[in-house]
């Protein structure tokens, strides 16, 4: 067997057996932690946006049912309630590069997320909830960074892009096309731009799949 088509099969077998894990996981305390985190990411990128458009951010809350909310005054209210979704989606494109680069060492990126995080966490996070994952998580990534593998750090890498890619997906679906009554992203922008509630969840998750797509395309090239 050739050695590319070798590692090629080697990269279809990991990724179906990693979405088949997360898939039959899903619900259980093993995937939880990993969906808060991509929680946070959706809220952090509403906080950037607004910040980035002049806005600033006034508290970001998480709560234990993978809810959370960043208030986040001025700035252009259409680009930061676009941002959830999106950004989340596109942290973890990040997440999935940082952990095939040779040009960064793996373990600087895990410990600049986890200390990344713990900086969030002081400066806006003010849930109870929101404070104890975010110090927790954040110092866990950092325990990674320093005591694990190069290639822990990849799998752990690579295991927080994808989920935060398939949730983006899933989140989608449920938050707006299938309860599109929810006071969602979608629904505030339906509110200020007249365009469905729906309208906007297919837009998004239309990105979402093409987004993902191009991602595994890119990694099925670099196997």
């Amino acid at each position: 067997m050739q050695p590319l088509l070798r590692r090629r099969l080697a990269f279809l077998a990991g990724f179906a057996v990693y979405f088949g894990v997360l898939w039959f996981l899903w619900d259980t305390p093993v995937i939880y932690p990993l969906k808060i985190f991509v929680v946070l990411l959706h809220e952090v990128s509403h906080a950037a946006v607004a910040v980035a458009t002049g806005g600033q951010i006034q508290r970001i809350v998480l709560d234990p049912y993978q809810g959370g909310a960043c208030y986040c005054p001025g700035g252009n209210a259409f680009l930061t309630l676009s941002a959830g979704y999106l950004g989340s989606l596109g942290w973890g494109a990040l997440m999935m590069e940082a952990a095939r680069t040779r040009k960064v060492p793996t373990e600087w990126v895990t410990g600049g997320i986890g200390a990344l995080l713990l900086a969030l966490t002081v400066l806006f996070v003010r849930s109870p909830f929101g404070i104890a994952f975010g110090l927790l998580f954040g110092a866990g990534l950092i325990l990674v960074a320093r005591r694990l593998t190069v290639a822990w750090n990849r799998t752990l890498l690579m295991a927080l892009g994808l989920t935060s890619a398939l949730y983006a997906i899933l989140d989608i679906k449920s938050d707006i096309l299938d309860r599109p009554h929810l006071e969602s992203d979608a629904h505030m922008l339906a509110e200020i731009t007249g365009v469905p509630t729906v309208a906007w969840g297919v837009l998004w998750i239309a990105v979402a799949l093409g987004v993902s797509a191009l991602l595994f395309r890119r990694a099925w090239r670099k196997a």
